[in-house]
């Protein structure tokens, strides 16, 4: 039972279980006639007490109990606060700072992680690769029209923005290398430039670095997306290969797509520079195609294309990889096609110096 007087409240016979809401009630309706924010509960009569009543008494102590009121407990039994004591789980110490990583062990992490990425970017390798060339006598798994349809996305629609970069790329250069070569009464050689630097170089170079921005970013989107709505494994479950039924189509229609794109912007370039030549510089027309066409060899237009073939394939794989690694929400989804298109451009410069080296040795 409990009862008030101007000490306090007093808690006499047993709290357990059976008692609790009675006591409970009780102790809230005398709480509320009592002065003071916290006043005193004394336990001196208890008799009994239970695991349930041991939590209440906890309760009461820490929690308000009636318009913020919180009883202070006194004179608990000695044999009952053991049972009270075991209650209170201790405060834990407050998590320590972790130590930043040292050098060596960045220096670790990192050369872990690269060395992850250059496995899993091996294995995707040679699967792509088996599964590109089995679909040449195999057409299983792969969609019908798909080919077509990126072919189109990939050259037909792309065509537009190559013709007016490499257009604009002739019509500098032609200008730059002008003004140099005017000085020495030069200006005829002028299309030895553009035929070995625009049909070699640029024309393959930048035509790649315009696709990776625009198709190399559009496939990585496109399988992180598929990879975040999990339709990537809906595809397993149909018993359907990922790589073949996504990423096949996508590798051919770049390999077709890219070195006609590449031939194609070698003409507007050299078109754009033959221009400026002979309309600023009152070149002779006539005598300024004669020699672009007695300096352009075959070897300068199959130079562009092997390039633009080992191109078409950095820009599909790397964008496929980023795209199934994709981990995260809408976010990540920008980063992982921003990570696409700088591994793609990095896979471009270092495969163009690769092929430029190779191809100056051999002269």
């Amino acid at each position: 039972m409990v009862r008030s007087d101007e000490q306090g409240l007093h808690l006499s016979g047993e709290l357990t279980l059976a008692t609790l809401a009675a006591t409970q009630a009780e102790i809230r309706r005398l709480l509320a006639q009592q002065p003071g924010s916290r006043p005193q509960l004394s336990l001196r009569g208890l008799t009994g007490l239970d695991l349930a009543g041991a939590l209440y008494l906890q309760h009461l102590s820490t929690q308000p109990q009636h318009q913020g009121k919180a009883l202070s407990l006194q004179e608990l039994p000695p044999r009952f606060q053991e049972v009270c004591a075991a209650l209170q789980s201790p405060t834990p110490p407050p998590p320590s700072a972790p130590a930043a990583p040292g050098f060596l062990e960045r220096l670790g992490e990192g050369g872990y992680e690269w060395g992850r990425q250059a496995k899993s970017l091996l294995f995707l390798t040679s699967e792509l690769s088996w599964a590109a060339f089995s679909s040449l006598f195999d057409r299983s798994g792969i969609r019908r029209g798909s080919f077509i349809d990126q072919a189109i996305a990939t050259g037909s629609q792309g065509l537009p923005i190559v013709a007016l970069i490499l257009f604009l790329i002739g019509a500098a250069s032609a200008l730059q290398a002008s003004v140099q070569l005017q000085k020495f009464g030069s200006n005829i050689f002028v299309a030895n430039l553009l035929a070995i630097g625009i049909c070699s170089e640029l024309g393959p170079l930048m035509t790649a670095i315009v696709v990776s921005g625009r198709s190399g970013s559009a496939i990585a989107s496109e399988m992180a997306a598929m990879r975040f709505t999990e339709e990537l494994d809906g595809l397993r479950t149909l018993g359907l290969d990922p790589l073949r039924f996504v990423a096949v189509p996508k590798l051919w229609a770049m390999l077709l797509c890219l070195p006609l794109l590449t031939i194609s912007a070698d003409f507007i370039g050299l078109l754009g520079g033959t221009l400026v030549s002979v309309l600023v510089f009152d070149l002779s027309f006539t005598t300024f195609v004669e020699r672009l066409l007695d300096v352009l060899k075959v070897k300068h237009i199959l130079t562009g294309i092997v390039k633009s073939l080992s191109f078409a394939w950095a820009i599909t794989l790397l964008g496929v990889y980023r795209g199934l690694n994709f981990r995260g929400g809408a976010d990540e989804l920008g980063r992982t096609t921003t990570a696409s298109v700088v591994n793609s451009l990095l896979a471009i410069i270092a495969l163009d110096t690769f092929w430029g080296v190779i191809f100056y040795l051999k002269r």
